[in-house]
C-alpha cells in the first residue's frame, strides 16, 4: 500500500498548535482516532489509499497524453512519471537520486533550465532591438524633430542599443540566473514575428 502517498500526517501537536487558535478544544474535535484513519478501518483505509494513488495515475496521464510533460521541469517529469508508473528510470519515490533533483541546485544545473535563460534572453534581446528599431523610425520623421528632442529620444534610443548589445552578451546569461526566465516556445514564437536582427 502507498500510504506514503498521503505526505506529511496531521498530528495532534499540529492541531493543538494551529487549530487552537480557532477552536476552544481541538482534540474533542480531532481525535487520535480521527488523526490516524488507519486505525479506525484498515480496509476502508487502504480502500481509500488506493483511490488517491489511481486519482495521481490519472491526472498525471494527461501531462502524457497532451505531450505538456515536455515542457514540465526535471523534478516535476520525474514525479509524474512515478505517479503514472511506479517508477523513474527504475527508481522509486524514497531513492536518493530521485530527490536530489528537488535541490536548487540540481535545477539550475538542467538542461531545462539552461533553456529557460535562453528564451528569456532572447525575448529581452528582442523587446530592446524592436524598441530601438521604433526609435529610429520616430526620429526618422522630420516633422517630429521637436517632439524628438524634448521627449529626448536620441537618449532613449541609445540607452535601448545598449540594453539590447547587454541583452545579447553572453554574460547576459549568468546574470539571470535565479530568475524563472522563460518559456522556449514563447521565445520561438516571438523570433518569428520579430526575428532579431
Amino acid at each position: 500500500m502507498l500510504a506514503s502517498r498521503l505526505g506529511w500526517r496531521v498530528t495532534a501537536r499540529y492541531v493543538q498548535t494551529f487549530c487552537g487558535r480557532v477552536l476552544g478544544n481541538p482534540s474533542s474535535v480531532f481525535e487520535e482516532e480521527f488523526l490516524q484513519p488507519e486505525k479506525q478501518d484498515l480496509a476502508v483505509f487502504a480502500d481509500g489509499v488506493d483511490n488517491i494513488v489511481g486519482a495521481m495515475r490519472k491526472a498525471a496521464e494527461h501531462y502524457f497524453a497532451d505531450g505538456s510533460i515536455a515542457t514540465a521541469c526535471p523534478p516535476l517529469q520525474a514525479l509524474l512519471h512515478i505517479m503514472r508508473d511506479g517508477t523513474w528510470e527504475g527508481r522509486k519515490a524514497d531513492d536518493p537520486v530521485f530527490r536530489a533533483l528537488f535541490t536548487r541546485d540540481s535545477l539550475l544545473a538542467s538542461d531545462w533550465y539552461r533553456a529557460r535563460l535562453e528564451a528569456q534572453q532572447a525575448i529581452d534581446t528582442n523587446l530592446a532591438e524592436s524598441q530601438s528599431r521604433y526609435l529610429e523610425q520616430f526620429l526618422s520623421r522630420t516633422n517630429y524633430a521637436d517632439v524628438a528632442a524634448r521627449l529626448d529620444i536620441r537618449g532613449r534610443l541609445n540607452q535601448s542599443v545598449a540594453t539590447a548589445r547587454a541583452a545579447r552578451d553572453p554574460a547576459y546569461l549568468k546574470k539571470l540566473v535565479g530568475t524563472l526566465g522563460a518559456e522556449p516556445a514563447i521565445a520561438a514564437e516571438m523570433a518569428k514575428s520579430y526575428p532579431i536582427r
